[in-house]
């Protein structure tokens, strides 16, 4: 029995494992001006939608020790919102509780990353909760700077 982290692609049996972590990405958002129903919402259905397709342009990636799911990730093309260049971006990663500090999370941005270099892109993007302290410290560890910050105020 070998305790390697690998990564594959996801199936269709790994539809399961990736809504029981919807609700971890849902409550690390704290936006107060949103109810966590609506929250939960929003995230069930991208995952419904970014698994209804996969394609060349977008790919879902598990990452498993000994047959077991320890988290996921997501990635697609994106055009740039400065340049105006097609770049991969990463609209979901998560890692289940009990694989944190395992560098399961680094293999999966690893693995967009290569995913992206495959496609030919020069930038890869991602967006994060502003609240979410935790992983913005995680994405500027690996080499990720802010560019833009998305602002909103409850009138």
């Amino acid at each position: 029995m070998t305790n390697k982290i690998t990564i594959r692609n996801a199936l269709g049996t790994d539809r399961a494992f990736i809504f029981e972590l919807s609700p971890r990405l849902a409550e690390v958002a704290e936006l107060a001006w949103h109810t966590d129903k609506v929250m939960q919402q929003m995230q069930d259905d991208y995952i419904v939608d970014i698994l209804a397709e996969q394609s060349a342009q977008q790919q879902t990636f598990i990452a498993e020790q000994n047959e077991r799911p320890l988290g996921f990730i997501h990635v697609c093309s994106h055009k740039d919102s400065i340049s105006g260049e097609t770049c991969g971006t990463v609209p979901l990663l998560a890692v289940s509780p009990s694989a944190q500090g395992m560098g399961v999370g680094k293999l999966l941005m690893a693995t967009a990353e290569n995913w992206a270099k495959t496609q030919g892109y020069r930038l890869l993007h991602l967006e994060v909760f502003a609240n979410n302290d935790k992983a913005q410290s995680f994405y500027q560890n690996i080499g990720f700077k802010p560019e833009t910050l998305h602002m909103i105020k409850i009138l």
